[in-house]
């Protein structure tokens, strides 16, 4: 799913170049944490609202 959005994401950059940096792609590829400014950005990119693309989970579900 995340390789999907990454994908999904440089597509969509390309088109309305909205400010999505290549280090926040990275950053969600090696799943690291991302700034909440970096997923509004995500969330304007793509017109979707955040419970769209993020799953919070515990630690043990990992």
């Amino acid at each position: 799913m995340l390789r999907l959005l990454c994908a999904i994401l440089k597509q969509e950059q390309a088109n309305k170049q909205e400010g999505i940096s290549t280090n926040i792609l990275a950053k969600m590829g090696k799943d690291e944490p991302i700034s909440l400014e970096s997923l509004a950005k995500i969330c304007t990119t793509l017109n979707c609202g955040l419970d769209d693309i993020v799953e919070i989970t515990t630690d043990t579900q990992k």
